[in-house]
């Protein structure tokens, strides 16, 4: 058990990592889409054959936003980024933080993410029986793509959260652990 959630700790932190590239193609992407549309007054890129609308554009940063966004949360959850109000926490002793840290997931981390994953499926699947697309005439047909990232987020999400778990488990009975800032196995 110890060596799947330390696979899948690295596995976030992979991914969140892999994932520090689309950060630099959606700068590129914009970048390119006000030059198309506002530089060149065009509404779209050829590119030998290929012709992009800048719609079509506009919605891969979009996609890639909520990519890196959703994906990399678990990433963010490892390194203990995410927004915490910590007037109390940064005071703590480690077994303190470890406390909050363990009730905290274990009361609403993974209730959350329980519910977005149940709550996800339907909507998803039937963004798949419907190959949902987009709305817009030169817009991306991936959306129902899009929507499945939604319960991912909660999977990756619930697997990281229970590696923390762990980590907390840990510090609270005596076993010496890695810290999260180092890519490490989780025990």
């Amino acid at each position: 058990m110890i060596k799947l959630l330390s696979a899948l700790d690295k596995m976030s932190e992979a991914v969140g990592r892999a994932l520090a590239l689309a950060s630099v193609t959606i700068m590129a992407l914009t970048f390119l889409v006000v030059v198309v549309r506002y530089g060149l007054n065009t509404g779209f890129v050829e590119l030998g054959p290929l012709r992009i609308s800048s719609i079509a554009m506009q919605e891969t940063v979009m996609y890639l936003h909520a990519i890196l966004f959703m994906l990399a949360s678990a990433y963010t959850l490892k390194h203990n980024a995410h927004v915490r109000v910590d007037v109390f926490y940064r005071n703590f002793s480690p077994r303190g933080k470890a406390w909050v840290d363990l009730f905290g997931t274990l009361f609403l981390l993974l209730p959350m993410c329980g519910f977005i994953f149940y709550v996800s499926l339907d909507f998803v699947r039937f963004s798949w029986q419907i190959q949902e697309h987009s709305g817009e005439a030169e817009g991306l047909p991936y959306v129902y793509l899009l929507k499945t990232l939604i319960p991912l987020m909660a999977a990756m999400l619930t697997f990281q959260g229970a590696v923390e778990m762990l980590r907390s488990i840990a510090i609270l009975l005596g076993i010496k652990v890695t810290n999260n800032e180092q890519e490490t196995d989780l025990i």
